[in-house]
């Protein structure tokens, strides 16, 4: 395993992964599983920078969300985001549309790195109608619809070059960084386990499914857009029902009925590393940490 920080979007960056694929990896890569989330991308071409938002398209948008006070507390509150206006469309497109994703096989393929039936899948994400107007009606939905049409692009073009296939993978909920800073994300995500509990499929599993998936292991299960979907445990109608009675009787009163947030809390410490067994967070530790080196 080799680990490289930089900037995902850069040539230089790819230009480093490539020589890793060349020189230690055998010079053909048979997989890439595309996920970026970014605030800002700089165009390698051009050099100008595009910054994403998390806006409404066409009309300001008021929704219940979750947020917890000083000492823990869980809130529900209504919040009211604006919609996109100007260029934010184009600007959160250029940032997490396809447009990347395109440039990386683009320059793998202009280098011979790819091996014969070469698979690519970037991760995308519909959710449910109580998050539509933020999300997949929003200015990441216009992001994602874009990710989606390039891998029909890409699809049709990895086919003729090495008999390969791009796809999307539309996944289901889960907390990350990225989505509990989207307005009712956080409330929806709490209510679903809520209604789920331990039957919600976790992130390894779905990407566990997804790699199957892809390797043949079990046989690729498309949408009628092409599109392989590990969220049908989430949008069940019966799941999608129940989440949606208890969102319409969420309050801060009745939140710690409706929402597993013990779960949730343990799930955002996971993201930084936190609550994991066995770990004296007490203890103290270097902070001045050298970044693995790709070469070892």
């Amino acid at each position: 395993m080799v680990f490289l920080n930089g900037d995902a979007f850069s040539d230089a960056m790819k230009e480093q992964v490539s020589e890793l694929i060349r020189h230690r990896f055998g010079g053909r890569l048979d997989y890439l599983i595309y996920s970026v989330a970014a605030p800002r991308r700089t165009d390698p071409d051009t050099g100008a920078t595009y910054a994403s938002v998390l806006k409404p398209v066409g009309e300001a948008y008021r929704t219940k969300t979750l947020v917890f006070a000083d000492g823990g507390a869980p809130e529900v509150k209504e919040v009211e985001t604006q919609p996109a206006e100007g260029d934010d469309i184009d600007q959160t497109v250029a940032v997490m549309g396809g447009s990347d994703w395109e440039r990386w096989i683009d320059h793998l393929a202009d280098r011979e790195l790819l091996a014969a039936g070469f698979t690519t899948a970037a991760l995308s994400y519909i959710g449910s109608s109580l998050t539509a107007a933020i999300y997949r009606q929003g200015t990441i939905g216009a992001a994602k619809a874009h990710l989606e049409q390039t891998a029909r692009i890409l699809d049709e073009r990895l086919a003729k070059l090495v008999g390969g296939r791009a796809v999307t993978s539309v996944n289901g909920a889960a907390v990350t960084q990225s989505s509990t800073a989207i307005p009712g994300i956080a409330l929806y995500v709490g209510l679903l386990r809520g209604v789920l509990g331990d039957t919600m499929t976790p992130p390894v599993a779905q990407l566990s499914e997804l790699w199957d998936q892809l390797t043949g292991a079990r046989p690729l299960d498309l949408d009628e857009d092409g599109r392989v979907r590990l969220d049908t445990w989430e949008l069940d109608p019966g799941v999608q029902a129940a989440v949606a009675e208890r969102w319409n009787t969420a309050t801060t009163d009745t939140i710690t009925e409706l929402a597993d947030l013990d779960w949730f809390h343990a799930e955002v410490r996971r993201l930084y590393g936190l609550a994991v067994p066995g770990i004296d967070y007490t203890a103290p530790v270097e902070t001045d940490v050298r970044w693995p080196d790709s070469t070892s």
